[in-house]
């Protein structure tokens, strides 16, 4: 029973509850060791909608008439959000060096390039590519995008409006400088950079928003998957697999990697960095090596 005046305690049943729930609109596992994590996240949302208990909160996010709104609400405040301009340059150079001029030999009789970075946060990375794509002048006069998407609508709130505070830019480097101007509230991206980028609210195990992109020719999934349950890793790997066109690539976390998942991408190795390629003919082949 709720004391008066005290803020809302999770118990474990009711932790069951709303892990599995989260688990299975969204794919992410809250692992037993964030319980205290998870109350503090969410006892706010609970104080709000003046709720006695998280037993209550779990009702609401089941039952309740606006829980599609409230849903979004917890998962963004469970789920993390940091990033940066240029993250893991490593594996940027060897997309920049190996992977856009093997792209540009693919789609070299459509002409057309998208590139998805799925669960794109702030946009930081979906204007990275945009540079990249930009400044490799490879695709002059082809209708390129960059379409980035993420569960959290602040997050889209942000990548849209593309200004940014300092700490996105502490991994810059300086020969990129140009593609930002300064303004009072930090720097903005280059008009001609956004005018390459779109965003969109999906979640990434919601497989009919997602099909709305088409096919793609890159996909960046960076330190997303970490956060899934292998079900669900298996799942969103599936529709990446459907999603890109035939010689597409996937680019992955350092952290992650397909090791334990059954897929039909082969193994390219570029320089310096790994990378999925789906294979020419749609079906597995061994791995071969990508070369500049």
């Amino acid at each position: 029973m709720a004391v008066p005046g005290a803020s809302p305690r999770l118990d474990s049943e009711a932790f069951r509850l709303i892990r599995a729930l989260v688990n299975e609109l969204s794919g992410i596992v809250l692992p037993d060791e964030s319980m205290a994590s998870v109350e503090r996240k969410l006892v706010d949302r609970v104080t709000a909608l003046s709720l006695e208990d998280f037993h209550q909160y779990y009702r609401h996010l089941r039952y309740h008439p606006q829980r599609k709104a409230e849903i979004e609400r917890a998962i963004e405040a469970l789920t993390t959000n940091e990033t940066y301009f240029f993250r893991e340059l490593p594996q940027l150079r060897a997309f920049e060096q190996d992977v856009l001029p093997a792209l540009q030999a693919s789609a070299s009789v459509r002409r057309t390039l998208t590139i998805w970075s799925a669960g794109c946060s702030t946009g930081e990375e979906v204007y990275t590519l945009a540079i990249l794509l930009a400044r490799s002048g490879r695709f002059k006069g082809w209708d390129v995008r960059v379409f980035g998407n993420d569960i959290s609508r602040r997050c889209l709130h942000v990548a849209r409006r593309a200004v940014y505070r300092e700490p996105s830019f502490r991994a810059l480097p300086p020969e990129y400088e140009g593609y930002f101007v300064p303004t009072p509230e930090g720097r903005a991206v280059a008009p001609e950079i956004r005018a390459l980028c779109q965003f969109g609210h999906f979640n990434l195990m919601d497989d009919a928003r997602g099909a709305i992109l088409g096919r793609v020719d890159a996909i960046f999934c960076r330190n997303v998957l970490i956060y899934f349950d292998q079900v669900s890793r298996r799942r969103v790997i599936s529709a990446f697999y459907e999603r890109l066109h035939p010689e597409g690539f996937l680019m992955l976390g350092h952290s992650e990697s397909l090791l334990h998942t059954s897929t039909a991408f082969e193994l390219a190795h570029l320089r310096g960095d790994l990378a999925y390629r789906k294979p020419r003919d749609s079906a597995f082949t061994a791995p071969k090596r990508v070369e500049p």
